[in-house]
C-alpha cells in the first residue's frame, strides 16, 4: 500500500487539516517520525502573519497529535481501527523558533505510557534538525458514535 494511503486509512483528517504528508520512519512499539511540507499556500498564513508568515504553534501541536495517531495505529491497530483519537491534554509544550513556508516540520513522536485507552507520547518538531517546538500529548481512543463528550478537545 502507498504510504499516503495509510495515513489516509488512519486519521479522519483531510485537506486542509490533514497536517502528516509522510511517515519516514517507525520503530514498532516505540517511536514514529513524519514528515509535514509547509508550504506558502497554506490557508493559515493568508491570516497569520500577513507579511510575515509563521506557522501557529496550536498547528504544530495538532501536527504532533496527529502523528501520535499514527503511532498509536503502528502500536495497536486493532485498538485504533475504526476509532477516532482524541486529544486530551498538551503538557510540557515549548516553541523554540518560528516555522516558515519551505520548512519541512519533521515530527517525533514517542510513546511514554499507555493504560488501555489513554496513550501519552512526547513529541518533538524539527526543521533542519533544530528542534522548533516540543510537547507531552495525552490521547484517548473512543468509537467515532460515542463522540468523546467527557469534555476533551476533538482535535
Amino acid at each position: 500500500m502507498e504510504p499516503w494511503r495509510e495515513i489516509l486509512k488512519t486519521l479522519p483528517h483531510r485537506y486542509p487539516f490533514l497536517l502528516v504528508d509522510r511517515v519516514e520512519e517507525v520503530v514498532p512499539g516505540e517511536r514514529l517520525v513524519a514528515l509535514k511540507n509547509v508550504t506558502f499556500n497554506e490557508p493559515f498564513f493568508a491570516g497569520h502573519f500577513p507579511g510575515h508568515p509563521v506557522m501557529p504553534g496550536v498547528l504544530i501541536l495538532e501536527a504532533m497529535a496527529q502523528a501520535g495517531a499514527m503511532l498509536a495505529g503502528y502500536i495497536d491497530p486493532v485498538a485504533v481501527k475504526g476509532r477516532l483519537v482524541y486529544f486530551m491534554a498538551i503538557d510540557k509544550a515549548r516553541f523554540r523558533k518560528p516555522v516558515v513556508p519551505g520548512d519541512q516540520l519533521l515530527l517525533e513522536l514517542t510513546l511514554i505510557k499507555r493504560r488501555r485507552e489513554i496513550w501519552r507520547f512526547g513529541g518533538v518538531a524539527r526543521v533542519k534538525g533544530a528542534v522548533v517546538a516540543e510537547a507531552e500529548l495525552m490521547a484517548m481512543t473512543r468509537d467515532a458514535e460515542s463522540g468523546g463528550d467527557e469534555g476533551n478537545d476533538h482535535g
